[in-house]
């Protein structure tokens, strides 16, 4: 076995020897390159694939939790600038399982209620209730940073003392700053509900008194500012970017693309308002809705020649002895109502209304006399398209004008340089990569050249040294007359001489190379001899 090795080895040196310079390069760079190459498999298929084990921890905790893993010898990985650790996937369940156990983490920065239940009886008022807003603080920021986009949020509250012989009393107030994830912000109605949270949750908190900002400074919400301010715009920016695109799709068809330009303006009517109307109506023909009629008769000789007497206390008048026992009176009264139709119809309206709308495009006017357009068919269009109500206050201008496209020319040169530059990249990347498969396959064409140069000359070699030994064998002798050789025969007997020197040379150079190959050849011819 040893001896194998040993040959093996020698074969292969005696095998890059024969290399040239350029074989012996490439040769040494193959290898490198298929160890390295190796290496990084290795290294890729033996390194373990990490899961987060906690996210977003604060500093002590993290610094806690990553002692704990040294102790265990678990490997970890921290990234988020420290804030997550990772750990290999497999481990992932157990490992937080038993930090559990540890009591990590503890969420030391953002305890929450937890901070009440260390308190011992002898704490002062005083203390208790800033334990008490401490704790009430580390609750509000764990709700908020459970909100989507939230990475952070920190609440400070405000709370003052209550004076109890006060008429009136400082109001509570609150600020969170929120910092969102790389890439998301909130909505407003995303502060909304921020606002909202905090307000729910401290007794006495007004949603006005509570101020939100985000890591960058900007203030999301704050005291007299409402939230439906924001969604009010967004609301006529929604209805102005739905006109415009209607438009400016509509005039790109007619007039191709950057020939016109639409601004709409919109007022909306964001007041809630409820309308009752209740409507009276008599068809033709029905009598009215009320009427009466009275009528009197009286019968007698006449009036009476005394009528008098006493009203008694039932409200009756007592006839007088001269009056007529024959005479009597009549009184008819008669009252009448009549049904007519109502209605009554009540009309709520909801916010966000049109008011009015103004409209206004620019139109190119080298565009219009290209395409041979009327402006007054773009402007019946537009009015068309955008539903224009001119008893409701809506306004339309079109101006025809010179468009400024020197930005346009100096973009599309711009892109044209750009695209030549690529063009001329790519043309440089591809002559470079046929160079390289040229230059390869002119080194292995070589390569198989010097290969079958090589082989041919130790065949020839061998065949000279085979016709050698055979002579040697055979006791050939060539006897030379002793004569007075021509000069002829004098350069063929140098050439001659040459050409067996340079035999030899490479007969040594075969046996310096290929030792244990010349002698199995030899044992092989003195097996042969008779």
């Amino acid at each position: 076995m040893r001896d194998q090795v040993t040959r093996a080895l020698g074969r292969g040196r005696s095998t890059f020897a024969g290399f040239t310079t350029g074989q012996k390069a490439v040769t040494v760079l193959g290898t490198l390159a298929l160890l390295l190459g190796g290496f990084l498999v290795f290294r890729w298929a033996s390194t373990p694939s990490y899961g987060p084990l906690y996210s977003n921890l604060s500093a002590s905790d993290a610094s806690a939790v990553v002692d704990q893993l040294d102790t265990q010898g678990t490997p970890y990985e921290l990234t988020d600038g420290g804030s997550t650790v990772m750990v290999p996937r497999d481990q992932v369940y157990a490992t937080r399982i038993a930090l559990s156990g540890e009591g990590l983490p503890a969420d030391s920065d953002n305890q929450g209620y937890s901070i009440l239940d260390d308190q011992g009886m002898s704490l002062s008022q005083d203390q208790q209730d800033v334990n008490f807003k401490r704790a009430m603080e580390g609750e509000l920021s764990k709700t908020i940073e459970a909100i989507d986009g939230v990475e952070t949020a920190v609440v400070h509250l405000a709370i003052p003392q209550k004076e109890v012989f006060a008429e009136e009393q400082d109001p509570v107030t609150a600020s969170v700053l929120v910092k969102t994830r790389p890439g998301s912000t909130l909505d407003p109605e995303q502060v909304q509900a921020v606002v909202n949270l905090v307000a729910s949750s401290v007794d006495g908190l007004d949603p006005d008194q509570v101020t939100v900002a985000d890591a960058t400074g900007a203030v999301l919400s704050a005291p007299g500012q409402t939230t439906g301010d924001s969604s009010r715009n967004q609301m006529v920016t929604d209805v102005q970017d739905q006109y415009r695109g209607k438009l400016q799709a509509m005039l790109d068809r007619v007039l191709g693309a950057g020939n016109s330009t639409v601004q709409v303006t919109a007022v909306l009517d964001f007041d809630d308002a409820v309308v009752e109307t209740t409507d009276y109506s008599v068809a033709e023909g029905v009598p009215p809705r009320s009427q009466s009629s009275s009528s009197e008769t009286y019968n007698g000789p006449g009036s009476a020649s005394q009528v008098g007497g006493v009203v008694g206390t039932d409200g009756n008048t007592e006839v007088g002895a001269g009056g007529s026992a024959d005479s009597s009176y009549q009184s008819t009264t008669t009252t009448q109502d009549n049904a007519i139709d109502k209605r009554t119809e009540r009309r709520a309206s909801a916010p966000g209304s049109i008011e009015s709308l103004n409209v206004g495009v620019a139109l190119d006017s080298a565009a219009l006399a290209r395409a041979g357009i009327d402006p007054t068919e773009v402007r019946s269009l537009v009015v068309a398209t955008a539903g224009i109500d001119k008893a409701r206050g809506d306004k339309v201008a079109i101006n025809e004008l010179t468009f400024d496209r020197t930005s346009e020319e100096a973009a599309a040169k711009a892109l044209k340089a750009a695209d030549a530059d690529q063009a001329a990249a790519d043309r440089q990347q591809l002559y470079r990569n046929i160079g390289l498969g040229v230059l390869v396959a002119l080194m292995v064409l070589l390569a198989v050249l010097t290969a079958r140069r090589r082989a041919k000359k130790r065949e020839e070699t061998t065949a000279y040294l085979v016709e050698q030994l055979r002579a040697d064998q055979l006791g050939r002798v060539t006897a030379t007359q002793i004569m007075e050789p021509s000069p002829a025969e004098l350069a063929l007997a140098e050439s001659d001489a040459s050409r067996g020197r340079h035999m030899k040379a490479e007969i040594d150079d075969l046996i310096a190379r290929q030792p244990d190959d010349v002698a199995a050849l030899l044992r092989g011819w003195l097996a042969e001899r008779p």
